[in-house]
């Protein structure tokens, strides 16, 4: 699965990804589900913040994600979209290595907020501040979609009990759910 950020177009980052990489010749990239992505702060918002910017200009420790991860790409993105210089960001010591560690940072006072999903914040107890929607796709080789297996996943995907799921966890849009986005 991947979900990558460009900018200014963050829909077409996925496939785009895909093209620029010539070793993928027939790569086939399915949508799996659009999800909210944010800013996680602790309940109450007790800094008051509204966004990223003013998470910058009032100093808040900013909990990260390792180098490459989809949340740090989104937020080096996101600092560059809204010009923000990423010098004056408050970064906590360590990284991340998921997002339910940095919700547990935030959680615990360690750092003060840092990018994951509305499900994240929701199963923490969380405030968030929405961001972004991002796709998360899934990448194969044409030949594997065409696989017993995928086919079984993909009918799942399409099915009654992922719906449920993305509804009990929110922040999660399935209408383009195993939609073919590019066909390499």
């Amino acid at each position: 699965a991947i979900h990558l950020h460009a900018t200014p177009d963050d829909d077409e980052a996925n496939p785009a990804a895909i093209l620029a990489e010539p070793g993928l010749f027939d790569a086939v990239v399915i949508g799996f589900a659009r999800r909210e992505q944010g800013l996680l702060v602790a309940p109450g918002n007790p800094l008051g913040l509204s966004g990223l910017a003013s998470a910058v200009t009032q100093q808040a420790r900013f909990a990260r994600r390792q180098a490459g991860a989809g949340a740090q790409l989104l937020l080096n993105s996101l600092v560059e979209r809204e010009a923000l210089p990423a010098t004056a960001m408050v970064l906590t010591e360590g990284i991340c290595a998921t997002g339910q560690d940095l919700a547990l940072a935030i959680r615990t006072g360690r750092a003060d907020c840092g990018i994951a999903s509305r499900a994240i914040a929701s199963a923490f107890g969380l405030d968030f501040l929405p961001l972004v929607w991002e796709h998360v796709d899934l990448v194969m080789r044409r030949r594997t979609y065409f696989e017993p297996a995928t086919q079984m996943l993909l009918g799942w995907m399409r099915g009654t009990a992922m719906a449920a799921r993305a509804r009990e966890l929110g922040g999660y849009d399935l209408s383009r759910s195993g939609a073919v986005r590019l066909n390499r």
